[in-house]
């Protein structure tokens, strides 16, 4: 949420790293001697070089990186200077190299069409399909009575009735050496879904999907067909020679996982919002550009619920809910395309004050709590993807939104509803879902306890979900475990415990997060092998990352504890590894990880890979660093750097906490 800052100013945001690598010279060979002698290049790409292959230092991306789906890297990545980590890149590579060979060959061997892969429907193959040139030209069948070939002697065949052709038998084809089952190579199917949303007769902002169906799996049975082994649809041979180029299929994904509060989701249908006319360019503006900002992982979950069974509802049936997102969509047109003037700053407050007078009058009413509730939740959260930092229109701060939520959660009995659901087929609420991730993350930035703690506890103990990683990516007993540590923090803050006890609270808690720690090699890349995102995979590498930075926060309550300590830094090294596996750029998930890159880099040290790291991810993700929760984000850990390494210069190695920093500044900031 925006807030008065101490300096404001309109400087773009940017992180530099503290050691760049000077520019190499290019190499210069006499035309003579070019002929003679082999001109090997040193600036190519890092991949390339790894590879020992020649590289053509095409930009953005080389021919040989290109071809082979290869991450293209001319700056000189973190796993370069590491012997260990070039090894599990050079293996990375290898894998990478061998699936596309290997999907390469598959299409290769369909487009021949000497045998089309199966389909649901299995046609047994013809004579056209062999080169015996007899069998395609002969006029009688093979087993006929009346061939030249047949054999009087064999066993008579028994005819089997054809439960769709009552008056038809069907022949034995097994009986023949040409129809005896024949391998066919595993294959995958991307099939692209569109979806064209209309609001007001006015089409809007097309949305694409893409499902993969794979040959892995067996089809469904039927009760009329005979059941298919299992070892006939999946070819054992291919599977275990090449088990390790394929990627294991994705778990089926639940789209009924959430209880909504305007009812189960229903089949895509034609939205009515009524709104003033001079307020129709802020709505269109939020459906296009910042409805897709808001829940970017619930998207990779389950694609297009947000829009259509949380937001567009209640855009449709919530006067409150309406008032606060034209809001929203303003701040994001003054932020994003630099629109200066009275007529913004107008619409913003103006919309402001409405979404406010609104929730004022219902709240006296005491009715449609679940409408003042999903109002004062987008209040909340709606601003943390929008908004530049040096924002200084007045508002009311997030936290105190947050008391009339909290208010309402409990008048609705919510927290009750997620405790007892604790079987899997009970749906967790959607606003209590979201309230839990603004609750646990936010209690952090006040230095407080959720005020739900005991709900989630009782959640780690029953080892039940609450929706948070479908939601937010996080798997919930990480985040089950933050709202402990959370507890703890305060406990120390207000002298609670003494020195020996909070340690006794700090192994204990440990000793939990290491119960969450996944086998050896569960992080990894989050694509598939046609380049989509693995919803799964991508929610494995984003509980690593909030482990890791969980560990760090734990390991600062220690008394007397630095970031300088070796054991710190280590930990701030394994969390920038963890980077290679988060998608990049403004359509990656940098985004979505604010509050483990905020603990993560208040940890660092000047000379921290992590530094670089974060500097190249800013530089991907572009103008959109400088906007919402991460932009916040971004100028605070500048500012904790240059008060930390102004300290270190003067040799008074002291910890500056982030916390202290919002405070001297004024910033009331919810980093997540």
């Amino acid at each position: 949420m925006s807030n008065k800052a101490a300096a404001p100013s309109s400087k773009p945001t940017t992180i530099v790293a503290p050691k760049s690598t000077p520019p190499r010279p290019t190499p210069t060979v006499s035309t003579s001697a070019s002929s003679k002698m082999h001109k090997r290049s040193r600036s190519g790409c890092f991949t390339c070089r790894l590879r020992r292959k020649k590289c053509d230092e095409g930009s953005p991306q080389c021919k040989a990186c290109k071809h082979l789906g290869l991450k293209c890297e001319y700056k000189r990545p973190v796993w370069w200077s590491n012997n260990e980590q070039r090894k599990a890149q050079k293996e990375t590579i290898k894998n990478i190299i061998k699936r596309t060979k290997l999907s390469e060959k598959t299409s290769q061997a369909s487009a021949a069409g000497a045998e089309s892969p199966p389909g649901l429907s299995h046609s047994l193959p013809t004579s056209a399909t062999y080169s015996d040139a007899t069998a395609r030209t002969r006029a009688v069948s093979v087993d006929s009575q009346y061939s030249l070939e047949y054999d009087f002697n064999q066993p008579p065949v028994q005819e089997t009735f054809d439960l769709y052709h009552p008056h038809v038998f069907t022949p034995q084809f097994e009986s023949h050496l040409h129809y005896q089952p024949y391998p066919s190579t595993p294959y995958e199917v991307d099939i692209k879904t569109e979806r064209q949303m209309f609001v007001n007769d006015v089409p809007t902002r097309r949305d694409s999907s893409i499902s993969t169906f794979s040959t892995f799996q067996p089809p469904p049975s039927h009760d009329s067909l005979p059941p298919l082994p299992e070892d006939a649809w999946v070819q054992e041979d291919i599977y275990e020679a090449h088990g390790h180029l394929f990627s294991p299929p994705e778990e089926g994904l639940d789209f009924n996982f959430f209880d909504f509060s305007h009812g189960p989701p229903h089949p895509s249908q034609q939205s009515v919002i009524q709104v003033d006319d001079c307020d129709r360019p802020l709505l269109d503006h939020f459906i296009d550009n910042v409805l897709r900002l808001i829940f970017p992982i619930l998207e990779v979950n389950q694609h297009g619920s947000a829009r259509s069974e949380v937001i567009l509802p209640a855009l449709e049936s919530n006067k409150c809910y309406l008032h606060c997102c034209l809001s929203i969509a303003a701040i994001h047109l003054k932020s994003t395309q630099g629109i200066h003037g009275e007529q913004i700053d107008s619409d913003i407050m103006r919309h402001r004050y409405a979404t406010i007078s609104e929730l004022c009058e219902a709240l006296n009413r005491d009715t449609d709590h679940i409408q003042i509730l999903e109002a004062t939740l987008g209040m909340i959260f709606f601003q943390c993807s929008v908004g530049r930092p040096d924002d200084c229109l007045p508002d009311i701060p997030w936290h105190q939104h947050f008391q009339a939520a909290t208010s309402l959660v409990r008048k609705l009995e919510l927290p009750d509803t997620l405790a007892h659901g604790n079987n899997s087929q009970m749906h967790p609420p959607f606003n209590m879902t979201l309230t839990s991730w603004i609750d646990i993350l936010g209690a952090t930035m006040l230095g407080r306890a959720p005020q739900f703690a005991n709900t989630y506890r009782d959640k780690h103990l029953s080892a039940s979900t609450s929706g948070l990683c479908e939601l937010m990516g996080c798997e919930d007993r990480m985040m089950y475990l933050i709202s402990e540590i959370a507890c703890l923090e305060a406990l120390k803050l207000g002298n609670v415990l003494d020195d020996m006890q909070l340690c006794e609270h700090i192994k204990l808690l440990g000793q939990q997060m290491d119960l969450t720690e996944p086998p050896m090699g569960a992080v990894d890349l989050p694509y598939s092998s046609t380049g989509a995102v693995r919803p799964k995979q991508l929610s494995r590498n984003m509980t690593a990352m909030f482990r890791v930075a969980a560990r760090i926060w734990l390991c600062s309550l220690v008394p007397g504890s630095s970031k300088y300590d070796q054991s710190m830094m280590d930990l701030v090294s394994r969390f920038a590894a963890l980077f290679e596996f988060i998608p990049s750029g403004p359509d990656g998930f940098d985004r979505s990880l604010v509050w483990p890159l905020l603990i993560g880099g208040a940890h660092s040290t000047n000379s921290s890979a992590f530094r670089h790291v974060f500097a190249d991810r800013i530089a991907c993700l572009g103008e959109q660093a400088e906007f919402g929760s991460f932009g916040r984000m971004v100028r605070l850990l500048q500012e904790v750097w240059r008060q930390s390494d102004e300290e270190s210069k003067m040799e008074e190695r002291q910890n500056v906490h982030w916390r202290d920093v919002m405070r001297q500044k004024g910033w009331d900031f919810l980093l997540i």
